[in-house]
């Protein structure tokens, strides 16, 4: 079973995720390249692949964390 709320994160260390995934979008729109910006922010290929997709559906807000609020 998956965490229920939040991935497991605490409340400071979600903040940070939502910085990167920021950080990521504004990436976006430059179009750097996935691979690029999983190494600089130090986070899987995968979850920046996951912040493009919702980035391209809903642009900056799009990569906001599922817990942001």
């Amino acid at each position: 079973m998956r965490y229920a709320e939040g991935g497991g994160l605490t409340a400071e260390r979600r903040a940070v995720r939502e910085v990167l995934r920021l950080e990521a979008g504004e990436r976006f729109a430059r179009g750097e390249r996935t691979s690029d910006i999983a190494k600089d922010l130090r986070v899987s290929q995968r979850s920046v692949e996951r912040w493009r997709h919702d980035w391209r559906e809903g642009g900056m807000a799009g990569p906001r964390g599922r817990y942001a609020s």
